[in-house]
């Protein structure tokens, strides 16, 4: 794996000269690998981790698993392409298995959420079947531990 994107992806929060130092390349050297990263479409956006667990009225997530037939001339992608422009929607992706489609959706209710699957997603042309599973807690997003009692447990453990 490039190591660069590597450590883009552990976090944003490092400067092009702490990136240098750590790869041991030239500060101009890495400015430019990010800038054709962007270019390329290989880095495709910046975003903060947000433990939703410590936000008030934060809302729900739920992963939905779809079923799905594939058209013949475009597969899974034209249904994934539907399914991305709702705006419950943050993550789709396409999956080996019993299901064919992981759904990410967030809603501020459970029933928010129900809602949207039965009425907008089990009724799009094309969907065989849903499972849904609601979120309860978030452990470890990103390769980032989220509950700090993890973190004290694994310490203890010499983890």
């Amino acid at each position: 794996m490039n190591r660069l994107l590597a450590l883009l992806s552990e976090s944003t929060n490092f400067s092009t000269a702490q990136l240098a130092m750590m790869l041991n390349e030239p500060e101009d050297y890495i400015k430019a690998q990010i800038r054709e990263y962007e270019k390329s479409g290989i880095i495709v956006g910046y975003k903060a981790l947000v433990n939703w667990e410590k936000v008030q009225d934060a809302g729900v997530t739920a992963l939905i698993e779809l079923k799905v037939t594939p058209k013949m001339e475009t597969g899974f992608d034209e249904i994934a392409q539907r399914i991305t422009e709702f705006e419950q929607v943050e993550s789709v992706y396409l999956m080996a298995g019993a299901y064919d489609l992981a759904v990410y959706v967030r809603g501020e209710t459970i029933q928010d959420v129900a809602t949207f699957v039965s009425r907008k997603l089990s009724a799009m042309e094309g969907i065989i079947s849903t499972a849904t599973h609601f979120l309860l807690k978030r452990y470890k997003e990103g390769g980032i531990l989220l509950d700090s009692n993890i973190e004290k447990q694994e310490e203890r453990e010499g983890i």
